[in-house]
């Protein structure tokens, strides 16, 4: 996964007061309405920012390791390496994208479940020894291949053992761990700790109980093989609300104090990722196509405006195979807005969304209800920072979409105020005040 890392350097528009980020995006509507109506992301990297600030004041406990899969792009990884987290890794590719920022090996660590052996090879080589393992085949790869790894326990959670049918889980039970710890003192591999995971689409605090319980039977079990274990890994599946951060706190903090209480020696990680870029992007589509269709041909979703009403279908120029490939596997989590502006009292029709492949899977809302669009509209998607800033696949000629990166100058001097700076680890960024100077009033019309 490259993503967007071929842009070595990059700007960042610093706003002036009076100056949002649907300022932002109007200036770029216009631009884009007058050069070929390309989609595009905005980015706010002060939003991740206060993310971080955030976690600092709720979970100062929890050191954060950023999932460099959920967005890799450039501004994101430098300005998270810049606030001192450190780095989830699935793959060579993002281990390199980190390490090349100045990283320690310290502060990175390889999580994927199903490693290549190419892959630990290169850990090994660059000193990123600290890796997960939920089974014994990836404990003899890891064996062979990586001299100095130091392993972390990968153990199911109970939001997760029993998952849906079909859906491909990871984590190996408490029963089968004395077998991987017995595997690993005669492989001579060091257990350093346990790790696991909490869906974010888990609604119960309750499954951390059991799962901080289940990680401190481990912890004892690895003591009696004589392992020195000093690390726990708490995963991620935080939303990027406050609410749910505090609300995880509250169960998991206790438990902390009494099963790996401070001055045990125990370093608490976790690995949130769509928690600190979700809400920094957004994204910008343009309408390329539209179909009337008749009403109940919609089957579910919305309130029908009345059988004798027509219905519309939608092509965009983004899908599924492109920034909004996580939709293939979950639902859409934002509501698309309209950007043009429209009377309070206009009619609202249903309508449904889809990329530009004619794919039957390449549906991005089933239905919802829109005034009426025409072609050269344009649509605004929120909270899309997390799994969509990827290489899209080879669909005719679709491009990949521009990212525009911003932040207020409050956002900056906060960040300058903590003592970081392009000078430090951010060399790739050049800060520049932005031009947009745009009233309300002054808001461009996207008409085609």
């Amino acid at each position: 996964m490259k993503g967007f890392l071929d842009d070595a350097n990059y700007s960042v528009g610093l706003l002036d007061e009076g100056t949002n980020l649907g300022n932002v995006i109007d200036n770029y509507v216009y631009e884009h309405t007058l050069t070929g109506k390309n989609a595009f992301f905005v980015g706010d990297l002060g939003k991740i920012v206060k993310k971080h600030s955030q976690w600092q004041n709720i979970v100062a406990q929890i050191k954060p390791f950023y999932t460099v899969k959920c967005n890799s792009t450039p501004a994101v990884l430098e300005i998270l390496a810049a606030l001192g987290t450190g780095f989830a890794c699935s793959s060579k590719t993002e281990m390199a994208l980190v390490q090349e920022l100045g990283v320690s090996p310290e502060n990175i660590i390889y999580i994927s479940p199903c490693k290549q052996v190419s892959q630990i090879k290169y850990a090994a080589k660059i000193g990123v020894n600290i890796m997960t393992c939920d089974n014994e085949v990836e404990l003899k790869k890891i064996s062979r291949n990586h001299p100095n790894a130091k392993v972390l326990l990968h153990i199911a959670t109970e939001d997760n053992i029993g998952g849906e049918e079909g859906n491909m889980k990871f984590g190996t039970t408490l029963k089968n761990c004395r077998h991987l710890l017995e595997c690993a003192k005669e492989l001579d591999v060091q257990i350093i700790g346990v790790k696991f995971h909490v869906s974010s689409a888990c609604k119960e605090s309750q499954v951390y109980v059991h799962a901080l319980s289940d990680a401190r039977c481990v912890f004892d079990m690895a003591g009696e093989f004589g392992f020195t274990m000093n690390m726990l890994d708490i995963g991620g599946g935080f939303t990027g609300t406050e609410f749910q951060l505090e609300e995880v706190n509250h169960v998991i903090s206790p438990l902390l104090d009494v099963y790996f209480p401070e001055g045990s020696g125990v370093k608490i990680i976790s690995e949130p990722g769509s928690y600190y870029v979700s809400s920094a992007f957004t994204l910008a589509v343009n309408i390329i196509a539209k179909k009337v269709v008749e009403n109940d041909k919609f089957s579910s979703g919305v309130e029908k405006t009345g059988s004798d009403e027509p219905a519309f279908m939608y092509y965009m120029n983004d899908g599924v195979y492109g920034s909004f490939a996580s939709k293939l596997s979950e639902d859409l989590n934002t509501i698309p807005e309209v950007h043009k502006k429209y009377k309070e009292d206009e009619p609202l029709f249903t309508s449904s969304l889809w990329g530009p492949s004619c794919d039957e899977l390449d549906q991005i809302v089933e239905s919802c209800l829109l005034p009426e669009l025409n072609v050269g509209d344009w649509l605004i998607f929120d909270n899309m920072g997390a799994d969509s800033l990827h290489e899209p696949s080879a669909f005719n000629d679709f491009q990949r979409p521009a990212i525009y990166y911003m932040m207020s100058f409050s956002d900056w001097y906060e960040m300058q105020d903590a003592g970081i700076t392009s000078d430090t680890m951010m060399k790739n960024v050049f800060f520049v005040p932005s031009c947009i100077q745009l009233s309300q009033e002054d808001s461009f019309s996207s008409e085609a």
